[in-house]
């Protein structure tokens, strides 16, 4: 299979979402309708390292496809990080970004007739951002989504009042944050794991989606194998 072609994209602005995430906005340069799947990502070549191989950061696109050139990308900066770095640091309205995409596999069945389960932590949950204001805006028909989103503290939350609304306005979506570290009266505490094991004690019948930490994946992938569910129900996307 080709490689796809290096494009470019320009920063029209960005906006902190928390203390350690941002949210970069841009506009593909070379059309006017930037076509992609809600839960794909795209490659960034920056300019980081004389090796190539060392240059490459993939990010899921966190906006849904609306007909136009313009996209969301949901970054979160890791201490280490030399390509989170230069983003946050050099990277500014008007700067030029290149990079290659859409490309992956992990998105959702034509045919959503399945209850399906969105287990993330972080900016694990910009994929799905981008599926459920997808089914939200072209009407796609549904059994029942649950989104479980985990972060450490109340603040390190994204898009909960975007997700609370849809809530009220989606019948059959159901949005369960859970914070590891911290008590509060909103939603709930602890890890993922103990929402998405009470949400099916009934065994639906269903697919389960996993974005996010290697950890956090891998100790869900083990559960849900251990609740009695399929190998093949279990989609992933993992980061870092």
């Amino acid at each position: 299979m080709a490689l796809l072609p290096w494009r470019k994209a320009l920063v029209t602005h960005t906006e902190d979402a928390t203390h350690n995430t941002r949210i970069f906005f841009l506009e593909i340069q070379d059309t006017g309708q930037f076509d992609f799947k809600p839960g794909q990502f795209i490659t960034l070549d920056l300019p980081i390292d004389e090796k190539p191989a060392r240059r490459l950061r993939s990010y899921s696109i966190a906006s849904r496809p609306d007909g136009s050139n313009l996209i969301e990308l949901l970054i979160v900066r890791t201490p280490e990080g030399k390509g989170t770095r230069y983003l946050f640091e050099e990277v500014k309205a008007g700067s030029e970004i290149t990079f290659r995409g859409p490309q992956g596999v992990f998105v959702l069945p034509e045919k959503l007739d399945k209850e399906i389960f969105m287990i993330c932590t972080g900016t694990g949950v910009a994929p799905f951002r981008s599926m459920i204001q997808h089914i939200y805006h072209h009407h796609i028909s549904f059994h029942k989504i649950h989104l479980v989103f985990g972060t450490r503290t109340r603040a390190d939350l994204l898009y909960y009042d975007e997700f609370r609304e849809l809530e009220k306005k989606l019948p059959g979506f159901g949005y369960y944050p859970t914070l590891s570290r911290e008590q509060w009266a909103e939603g709930y505490h602890g890890y993922v794991h103990g929402v998405y094991e009470k949400l099916c004690e009934h065994r639906p019948d269903a697919r389960f989606y996993l974005c996010g930490w290697k950890n956090m994946i891998d100790d869900a992938r083990k559960k849900i194998l251990e609740m009695g569910y399929d190998k093949k129900a279990i989609h992933l996307e993992l980061y870092g």
